[in-house]
């Protein structure tokens, strides 16, 4: 589609790397270099992002969404972004085209949200300091999504252990909505069993 050559398009050098680098600066800026790049498991090059530059990313996602197919694909597959039952494929179902979400290594998440009290669109970014876990993923991420206003269901209870949301990881003014989002939920046979349409049409 592009005209470009495929030999080389995992190094780089290649127009694919060129582009991607693009199109991270139209969200970080014309003069964004990365600290590092290195080769993803998939092979193709990535660079290295904090999580304040992945959150500005996400945030451009949703001013952007109308400019291309992705926010659509995403919300109407699902279970292709992350498979099923998957934290970001949950979320997507959740968001109910509000949001779009993908998880990353090592307790990672990423969600472009569309909410009224952020116009310009909020990225939001969990990182899960000691590596992953996908409790303290899901339990954060539902919290965070609490206070939005979407109920992002958690029927998986910690054992021997009490969880808690510390009420710094939302800003001040929804620290009283947070104190009402429970941290998990029972397990409800009609609301937390999954139906995956095997069909292909």
């Amino acid at each position: 589609m592009k005209g470009w050559k495929r030999a080389g398009y995992t190094l780089p050098t290649h127009e694919v790397f060129h582009a991607y680098m693009d199109q991270l600066r139209t969200y970080l800026g014309p003069d964004w270099e990365p600290l590092r790049i290195a080769k993803d498991g998939c092979g193709l090059p990535t660079v290295s992002n904090t999580v304040s530059e992945l959150a500005k990313i996400y945030a451009g996602l949703v001013r952007d969404k109308d400019d291309d197919w992705i926010w659509e694909a995403m919300v109407r597959h699902p279970d292709l972004v992350g498979g099923f039952n998957r934290l970001d494929s949950t979320v997507l179902k959740a968001g109910e085209g509000r949001v779009i979400a993908k998880e990353g290594a090592d307790g990672l998440i990423g969600m472009a949200i569309e909410h009224p009290d952020y116009p310009k669109g909020l990225g939001i970014v969990v990182k899960i300091a000691h590596g992953w876990n996908s409790q303290a993923t899901w339990y954060v991420t539902r919290a965070v999504l609490g206070v939005l206003g979407i109920n992002l269901r958690n029927p998986y209870p910690l054992h021997r252990q009490k969880a808690f949301i510390v009420p710094g990881i939302v800003p001040e003014h929804y620290v009283d909505i947070l104190e009402t989002v429970p941290t998990w939920d029972e397990w409800d046979p009609d609301q937390d069993r999954w139906h995956f349409d095997h069909e292909v049409s």
